[in-house]
Formats: C-alpha cells, structure tokens, sequence
C-alpha cells in the first residue's frame, strides 16, 4: 500500500531494495546460524571436535558466521547502497 508520495520520490525504491537486502542478511546469518549450531551441536558432547578450545559448532556458528556476518555487510554497503539525500530541499533542485 504505497502512497502518492512513494510513487514521486525515488528515495523510498532505494530503501524499499536496500530493506530487501538487509532481510537476506538476516536470513542468510540466520540459515548460518542455525544449520552449523544443530547439525554439528546435535551429536553427544563426548564426540563433539574443538578450535581453538571452543566446540566446533559454536566456532563455525558464532566466531565465524560473525566475522563473515562482518564481511557481507561491509560489501553489502560499498557495492550495493547509495547516499541518498535525505532534506526536501535537495529533492527539488
């Protein structure tokens, strides 16, 4: 439900696809999250392999997936988003 607004100012498709973006992050780190925290968690802890003192899961789910989090946003930024005016003035010059 758009308003008379949105359809005149370019600005809202610009945060409409940047918003987008930021839903793919979240679901991406999420699917990270998610399928290296129970599919290398869900065994015994007796079997479970170790980095750096930490078990396997958890350094694959939290340590790495934050650091690539990290990695993604950052390229995410300088590739994809743009600086958009945000004063009324300066849409109508």
């Amino acid at each position: 439900m758009r308003n008379q607004h949105e359809d005149r100012d370019p600005r809202f498709r610009i945060a409409r696809r940047e918003a987008w973006i930021g839903v793919g992050l979240v679901l991406f780190n999420f699917l990270w999250w998610f399928g290296f925290a129970y599919g290398l968690g869900s065994s015994p802890a007796e079997e479970y392999r170790y980095i750096f003192g930490m078990p396997a899961w958890f350094f694959y789910s939290c340590a790495l997936g934050s650091i690539v989090m990290m990695i993604l946003v950052f390229v995410m930024v300088k590739v994809f988003f743009r600086e958009v005016p945000l004063d009324e003035e300066e849409e109508s010059s």
